[in-house]
This record gives C-alpha cells, sequence and structure tokens, in this order.
C-alpha cells in the first residue's frame, strides 16, 4: 500500500529495476505510471480491463489479489494487453472527448427546449434553435412567467456551451495546422468529413498500422456485429460495446454527411433501406466507410466514391 506518486512507486520497485516488467490494468490512472516506466527504461504492459477476467471472477477481491494476479498473468503470457497511446498526443485525444461531452449536454438542452414548446401547446420557432440568430425571441413566445425562466436558463447554458465549444474548436484547428498532419487531409477527401470529425478519427486511431488485417479495425471501431458460435450455429451476439465508442460515432456521423453529399451514396443507401431497413443500411454504409478509411490511411490514397459504391 503506497501513495500514488512516481517517488513512492520509485522507491518500492528500485531494488529490482534492473530486470522488471511493470503491468497495470487499463484505467483512467496508467498515464503517469506509463511516463514512470518510460523515463526510466522499464518494460511497461498495459492490460485490457474488459478481458482481464482472471482477476474479476475470484470470490474474494482486493488490490493485493489482484496485483499478484496481474503477475501472474504477465509471467504466463496470458495478459491481454491494450493499446498504450503515445504520451504526445493523449492530452488532444482527451480534449476531443471532452468537445464531445459537451455537444452532448447542448443537444440535450436543445431537445428539452423543443419538448418543452411542445408540452405546452406554444407556437414553432422561427428556425432552428440551434443556430444564435434564431433565438432572440424564444421567450417572448412563453407566456407563463415559470415556464419562461426554465428556457431562459436553459438558453443561458447553451449561449455559455456554444462559447466554450467553439474556444475548443478553434484550438484544435491550430493543433493541426502547427503539426501538418497527412493523414488529416486524407481524412478531408471523405465528402462530408470535416475538421473536427476527421481530427476525431486521426486521434483516436494514432497509427493505423497497429491494425495488422482491416477485420481488428472495423472490430476496434464497433463497425461489425460479434457472434456467438458453436457447433456451427449462432447462439446470438453480445459485447457489441468492446471497443471505441468514439470511432462508432465517428464514422455513424460520416455516413450520414457523406449520403447528403453525394448522389451516388444516397442511391446505394435507398437500395439498401429497400432491403435491409434504414437501421441495417445504415450499418452496412458505416462499416464500408471504415473499410474506405483504413486502406486510405494504409494505402496513402485518397477517397474513390465510385470504388466506395460499388
Amino acid at each position: 500500500e503506497i501513495s500514488a506518486t512516481p517517488q513512492a512507486l520509485h522507491h518500492l520497485i528500485e531494488p529490482f529495476m534492473d530486470d522488471l516488467a511493470l503491468a497495470v490494468e487499463c484505467m483512467f490512472t496508467w498515464y503517469w505510471v506509463s511516463d514512470f516506466c518510460l523515463k526510466y527504461n522499464i518494460t511497461f504492459v498495459l492490460g485490457h480491463a474488459l478481458y482481464m477476467k482472471a482477476i474479476h471472477g475470484t470470490k474474494t477481491k482486493n488490490d493485493k489479489i489482484d496485483s499478484q494476479k496481474i503477475a501472474m498473468l504477465l509471467r504466463g503470457g496470458l495478459i491481454p494487453m491494450a493499446y498504450v497511446y503515445p504520451q504526445a498526443m493523449r492530452a488532444t485525444r482527451d480534449l476531443l472527448r471532452r468537445r464531445m461531452y459537451f455537444m452532448y449536454k447542448r443537444a440535450e438542452l436543445l431537445a428539452h427546449i423543443q419538448n418543452t414548446r411542445s408540452q405546452y401547446l406554444v407556437e414553432a420557432f422561427d428556425g432552428p434553435v440551434a443556430r444564435k440568430r434564431h433565438r432572440h425571441n424564444i421567450l417572448e413566445k412563453f407566456h407563463e412567467q415559470a415556464v419562461a425562466k426554465t428556457i431562459e436558463s436553459d438558453l443561458s447554458l447553451l449561449n455559455h456551451y456554444d462559447t466554450v465549444i467553439s474556444s475548443l474548436e478553434n484550438y484544435l484547428k491550430r493543433v493541426v495546422k502547427e503539426q501538418k498532419y497527412n493523414d488529416f487531409f486524407l481524412l478531408r477527401t471523405v465528402p462530408g468529413i470535416g475538421e473536427i470529425l476527421a481530427l476525431v478519427i486521426l486521434y483516436e486511431i494514432h497509427d493505423i498500422h497497429r491494425f495488422e488485417k482491416v477485420q481488428n479495425f472495423t472490430s476496434y471501431a464497433r463497425l461489425i456485429k460479434p457472434h456467438k458460435e458453436s457447433a456451427g450455429k449462432i447462439k446470438g451476439s453480445s459485447n457489441k460495446k468492446i471497443g471505441n465508442a468514439y470511432l462508432k460515432w465517428a464514422f455513424s456521423e460520416a455516413v450520414l454527411l457523406l449520403i447528403r453529399e453525394r448522389d451516388e451514396v444516397k442511391q446505394l443507401h435507398l437500395k439498401l433501406k429497400n432491403k435491409h431497413g434504414k437501421a441495417i443500411a445504415l450499418s452496412i454504409l458505416s462499416h464500408k466507410l471504415g473499410r474506405a478509411v483504413y486502406y486510405m490511411l494504409r494505402q496513402r490514397k485518397v477517397f474513390d466514391v465510385h470504388t466506395f459504391v460499388s
């Protein structure tokens, strides 16, 4: 039992540092341990939290038992390893994820304003509330004082979120211009993928060569549906949430924008929708786009819409 500081960790393992590998479970606090191992040239192994069933399946569970089992898995070469994201890009990736959280909160406010309008039978607004120019006379439409105060609070928060998100996006765009990522400009060749969406995909992937096959990438991006199979028969599906939720969101958004931008993709979507239904059609196109992005980044080629729809 030590304090979670590099100094305490160094004092504990100093006698064994000549021949040592250090493994941790993938939780949000692994960053500093990884940096510590890099500084002292110690082999660092990051264990995938969801796959480390040997730790979570015991009757008694505490830190001492967990650490012993992690060491046993590491010694036997059985520890399921997660990707150690590079230190230089972590902070920007986390900032992109934080921006997405703010966008979810902003969307909740927009939905609440529209739901309140429907609840109190208020006449339709002049335009989408998401745009600032349509918010100037919204309060006048709510005649009950308490309801108007609720909408005023929502609008105040909404304006603040707009300011914060705009500031974050401007900073992120400057980062791209300073770093001059070639992969960023490749992703921008996909119709509908803008600067922020390209940044999310770029920072969540980091290096496309860490995925040996396209199947590994689409699985990581949650673009395929896993099946449970026994004796050649499919028994169901599970583990849909294992993978990168941010890449799943990015490709889902990108497909909708791609359908809007290109008529060829719109026709393909209509054909798939008539055959499979709307939800499955979008899933198929998301999977196709994920595969296209994989080969674009691997082969250093721009997006070709004719190859995509063929």
